[in-house]
């Protein structure tokens, strides 16, 4: 392990070549932690004062800020950026080329799909003795199809399904369906209403949603 590397890590883990493990951004930051089974791939770089759980993996070239607190069972898709004091439940799934900025609380049983931008400005460089920054919320169990853009300070409840392309302007009710521009809300049809669950999953997960 390189000099650089400030990461206290559990067993069976796998940091591949070219990645950067606890980046110290400041004096007197903790180090990455991260537990079991962790697989972390070139160009990765993760800054100190992160935690994470067993069985996280990242892809190629994703960078994770300080602050950042993931459950077990995450994967963060390549070229995905999160951008710091995040919050992410268990078994989380966000794929390629997402943004996730600062301010964000995303649940557990989540998925995002590709090209996945989360905001957390209303107005971008204005205004700023008027308001602070605040980033969405994303409930257990939701699934955002790829392209998905959901503005500031919006809540996706619980289970809900939000179809590619779509832009989340308002808050969104649990176990709703949402597709367009601005996102149309509708019932949630039945056959999407079971959480999400990943094949590698089940071993860990014994209820039936």
């Amino acid at each position: 392990m390189s000099e650089e590397h400030y990461v206290e890590s559990g067993k069976n883990c796998l940091f591949q070549h070219g990645v950067v493990l606890g980046l110290r951004y400041k004096e007197g930051c903790s180090p990455f932690r991260v537990g079991n089974g962790a697989c972390i791939r070139t160009g990765t770089i993760i800054y100190a004062d992160v935690i994470a759980g067993d069985d996280f993996q990242t892809g190629h070239n994703v960078l994770i800020r300080e602050k950042t607190v993931f459950g077990n069972h995450i994967v963060v898709g390549t070229n995905t950026v999160i951008d710091g004091h995040v919050t992410i439940g268990d078994f989380v799934k966000v794929e390629s080329n997402c943004y996730i900025p600062t301010h964000v609380t995303i649940g557990s049983r989540v998925f995002f799909g590709p090209g996945v931008i989360l905001t957390n400005d209303r107005y971008p460089q204005k205004m700023r003795d008027q308001y602070r920054p605040e980033g969405p919320v994303i409930e257990d169990g939701v699934t955002l199809g790829a392209g998905v853009v959901v503005l500031p300070g919006v809540t996706v409840g619980k289970g809900s399904f939000v179809a590619a392309g779509a832009v989340v302007t308002k808050d969104i009710p649990s176990m709703s369906f949402v597709k367009g521009i601005p996102g149309k809300i509708s019932s949630l049809p039945d056959k999407l209403r079971e959480f999400n669950m990943a094949k590698n999953w089940r071993k860990y997960l014994n209820e039936k949603d």
